[in-house]
């Protein structure tokens, strides 16, 4: 029951990891810019529920389409006005600016909420489904679920929609996505808001979980990046896989080394895998395919 309890509480844990790091995946894969800034908008869709919570009572999962509306439109502006300048620029480039974003969104945060530690309780916080020794918090498993309905309608929407085979045929080829008629600037605007949305929506369901404050995606930032190199780059199976992988590594690590060592161990596991797999768990050499 020990071992099967560590199990749960990773599956559950990696559900909103594949979350947290499906907009990081989806930007580096197809636009190649490499935002730092990601773990600031997971912050920020993190305060904006405890807006929506503190001044009009709005339950932080009912606020989740609020957030990611928002958040889209911040995606949205943010591609437009300034990442569209350097989109499928050197890899260091595009870091350096969105590093800047980071730093920018990190500031406002102060200024509007302050350093203090935030938190958001809701009555069936405390809830959860026990099977013998088994403990299963209700939160966790409704936050496992909500990741899973957005990934397949993520899914849904790259391989089913003209806009998501636009997204797809930008990723593999920029050059002849504009000779069929595809308006990359447009793809890329939607592609960066559709990101921003997904990190609102994992800031979210963040906040029920634990306290928020200006730097908590500094830590999400480097957790995106070790679950997108583990499930294979510009796979969305291979983020849903990569985020419960490293749930269940960082459960196992917790149960038996302490909470101290969850991010040497992620990091260790990450070296040990691309050992053997080189691309990720589901990557492949030509990741254009993968997604």
């Amino acid at each position: 029951m020990y071992v099967l309890q560590i199990l749960v509480n990773g599956i559950l844990q990696g559900g909103i990891y594949a979350i947290m790091a499906m907009g990081f995946s989806l930007v580096w894969g197809v636009m190649l810019v490499l935002n730092i800034s990601h773990g600031a908008l997971i912050m920020l869709g993190a305060y904006i529920t405890f807006w929506l919570f503190s001044l009009f009572g709005i339950d932080p999962f009912f606020g989740i389409p609020i957030v990611m509306a928002i958040m889209f439109g911040v995606g949205a502006v943010l591609q437009k006005y300034v990442i569209n300048y350097v989109a499928r620029a050197p890899v260091f480039t595009t870091a350096i600016l969105t590093w800047g974003l980071d730093l920018l969104f990190i500031n406002l945060a102060l200024v509007l909420w302050s350093p203090n530690y935030r938190s958001i309780e809701v009555g069936y916080g405390g809830k959860a489904l026990v099977l013998g020794e088994l403990v299963v918090p209700h939160v966790r498993v409704l936050i496992l679920g909500i990741s899973l309905l957005l990934t397949l309608a993520l899914h849904l929407f790259i391989s089913r929609t003209k806009t998501g085979r636009a997204i797809r045929a930008c990723r593999m080829s920029v050059y002849g996505s504009r000779i069929v008629g595809v308006n990359i600037g447009k793809t890329y605007i939607i592609c960066f808001a559709i990101a921003a949305a997904l990190a609102g929506a994992a800031g979210s369901m963040l906040s029920v979980v634990q306290t928020i404050s200006p730097f908590m995606g500094v830590q999400y930032l480097f957790l995106c990046f070790v679950i997108c190199t583990l499930g294979g780059l510009g796979s969305i199976a291979g983020t849903l896989v990569g985020g419960i992988t490293l749930g269940i590594i960082q459960s196992a690590a917790t149960a038996i080394l302490g909470p101290g060592y969850t991010l040497a161990i992620s990091f260790g596991a990450l070296l040990l895998i691309l050992m053997v797999r080189p691309y990720g768990i589901l990557g492949r050499e030509q990741y254009e395919t993968g997604i």
